[in-house]
């Protein structure tokens, strides 16, 4: 603007009145330029000079200029014509001072407006990001692919294995425990009721009546459970806690920040968070715990304490009940714990000498029975029909003779029907599946399995050789005892053999076979080398042998021959008397599933034998004259 009021000078010759009047043209356009025409006009009535600048009159122009540039409203009235140069040099400066002002203001306003510009764009560019952050979470193109393949694998599968579809769906299915299945059912009709411990061999249905048991108990009138009363299984095999309580599945823990697995909005604050366990889930229901025999017995005391106090205590150091920041709900935990109020169903293939006194004087007992041959056959029968095959005589029968599992005996069934499906397939037949004698003789052998030993030759009389009864976890066997009597090698001094596989309790009660049988007859066994064997190796667990051990002694020094369709079962005394023995029910079922009858057993066990075991007849015996009155070849024992 400077150079261009110059130029208008330098072009007029000198500052005639022509010359001032074009200035002051000069110097309106450059307001107008500057302000606008309307931004002009408001400012020139707000210092009282829109008059003045429209005057043709050179001085009150000027003035009116005066008053805009300088913004002073009171400015003296119109000028002096000789004073207008100078006033016009001074408007001159005041009006290059104001544009190098809006030049710079205009710099300044373009850098922060291109500022504000950035952060406005850089905010965008971070609520989009939040967006998508939002709607697509941390997935990208490879956590989506695996997704997707997750979803794909779910969506495809194969059928039910053979044992989840042949196992039983009802307490009725579940063949040869009628009295241990009302057992465990009386102990939950009540309003009150109890905790229960099954025991019994493996494979006899055990946990299959204990996941129906809940279903069947809600339907009793006076039940405790209700339609929506969980059942929580568990195998107490694969139970592991961490005896800091980081991690306990069981009972509950707590998640501290410091540890692996605490909630990252939790732990950021430095709050504790309990995890609740099994017995809490369980709450109001039952917690069936598989194998329970095996659980650790620090666990098993933690879990009795929840049995006697329906709760769940937490502590944790890092806990702080005035923290605003802990939730309602991990207040409530702490404060008062987390309800555990559930009926304990456990199941075990062990004896009960072998569970915790502590949690067995908590639990009431059920026992399950070993299976017949019958049971096995209608086990596999009733999975023949489910499986909608057809199952010969031989094939059903030829399965009993190398089980005595339900389990097992399913679980060849499913492989024979697998196994002439293959075979159907090969031929390409469509006919109706038939299992029979030869399919089980192929999937037995695959199996490597042997048959369950089954005396021979019952009728028969033979010198030296007795049947005893042993019971071991729940299954009873018969053991095949032999003795032979020679002259000693050197007269005085007979020797004593035994196999060692027998056990060291049998090496005992051969002893005192050899002491009793020189007290009764008067023979010096000294004179005699005896050899005793039980066959097979079976080990002897007890006492019990005794008396079946003198049997065989007897026999084989006197030469007199023994019946082959009897067991015998008791404790011999020094004095001769025959004690009683445990496991009855274990050994009771043994000799009736080797196909005896007769059973001997020491008269102090009269009132003991379980009821449900048929067709066998048992004779009591106080002494050894009353046990070979019996057993000797004119004795009281029926064909």
């Amino acid at each position: 603007m400077h150079n261009n009021f110059k130029k208008e000078n330098c072009a007029s010759g000198g500052p005639g009145k022509k010359d001032l009047e074009r200035q002051a043209g000069v110097f309106y356009k450059l307001l107008v330029d500057f302000y606008g025409a309307d931004r002009l006009i408001l400012k020139a009535i707000k210092l009282d000079a829109l008059t003045l600048i429209r005057s043709r009159q050179l001085d009150k122009k000027v003035l009116g200029l005066q008053r805009i540039i300088l913004e002073d409203p009171t400015l003296p009235p119109i000028p002096d014509e000789r004073d207008i140069p100078a006033i016009l040099e001074q408007l001159e400066e005041k009006t290059a001072e104001l544009f190098a002002r809006r030049s710079v203001e205009e710099s300044i306003e373009q850098k922060i407006n291109s500022k504000l510009q950035e952060r406005h764009d850089e905010y965008i560019r971070e609520v989009k990001r939040q967006l998508l952050k939002e709607e697509a979470g941390p997935e990208n193109p490879q956590t989506l692919k695996k997704y997707a393949w997750l979803e794909k694998m779910q969506a495809q599968g194969l059928t039910r294995s053979a044992m989840e579809f042949l196992r039983p769906a009802s307490l009725e299915e579940i063949v040869g425990q009628a009295q241990g299945i009302r057992a465990l059912m009386s102990r939950l009709a009540s309003p009150f009721p109890q905790h229960i411990i099954i025991y019994g061999p493996p494979g006899v249905g055990k946990t299959a009546a204990a996941r129906l048991a809940l279903e069947a108990a809600k339907r009793f009138t006076r039940s405790p459970f209700s339609r929506n009363a969980p059942f929580i299984e568990v195998d107490a095999t694969t139970l592991r806690w961490d005896p800091r309580e980081v991690t306990n599945p069981l009972i509950g823990s707590v998640h501290d920040p410091i540890y692996q697995g605490a909630r990252r909005e939790l732990s950021e604050g430095g709050v504790p968070e309990p995890k609740l366990g099994l017995v809490t889930e369980a709450h109001a229901g039952v917690l069936f715990i598989d194998e329970i025999g095996e659980m650790d017995l620090q666990l098993q005391s933690k879990l009795l304490k929840v049995m006697e106090d329906k709760w769940v205590k937490f502590e944790s150091a890092y806990y702080d009940p005035s923290d605003p920041q802990v939730p309602k709900y991990i207040k409530k935990l702490f404060s008062e714990g987390a309800p555990a109020d559930f009926v304990l169903i456990g199941a075990t293939t062990r004896v009960p000498q072998e569970i915790s006194p502590a949690l067995r004087s908590r639990c009431s007992a059920v026992y399950f029975d070993p299976l017949s041959p019958m049971d096995i056959k209608l086990i596999v029968e009733n999975a023949a029909r489910k499986l909608e095959v057809t199952l010969t005589e031989g094939a059903g029968a030829l399965i009993c003779r190398y089980t005595s599992e339900g389990r097992q005996a399913v679980n060849l069934l499913a492989d024979a029907y697998g196994l002439a499906l293959f075979n159907a397939e090969e031929k390409r037949e469509k006919a109706p599946v038939v299992i029979d004698e030869e399919i089980v003789k192929e999937v037995i052998n695959s199996n490597r399995l042997v048959p369950l030993k089954h005396p021979s030759e019952l009728s028969t009389v033979q010198v030296g050789k007795i049947f005893g009864l042993a019971a071991s976890a729940y299954r009873g066997s018969v053991l095949e005892i032999e003795a032979l009597a020679f002259p000693a090698s050197q007269p005085g001094r007979g020797k004593v053999r035994f196999n060692e596989a027998a056990g060291k309790m049998a090496r005992d009660s051969v002893f005192n076979a050899t002491s009793v049988l020189q007290k009764v007859t008067g023979l010096d066994t000294g004179e005699y080398d005896l050899h005793f064997n039980v066959v097979g190796g079976g080990n002897v667990d007890g006492p019990s042998a005794g008396a079946a051990l003198f049997l065989a002694l007897y026999s084989a020094v006197r030469k007199v021959p023994l019946r082959q369709d009897i067991a015998v079962s008791g404790e011999l005394s020094l004095q001769g008397r025959i004690k009683p023995v445990g496991g009855l029910a274990e050994k009771l079922y043994g000799a009736k599933l080797a196909g005896i009858r007769n059973i001997i057993l020491p008269g102090g066990n009269r009132g003991e034998i379980p009821s449900g075991i048929p067709d066998l007849q048992i004779f009591y015996v106080n002494n050894v004259d009353e046990l070979l009155r019996e057993v000797l070849a004119g004795g009281k024992i029926d064909e």
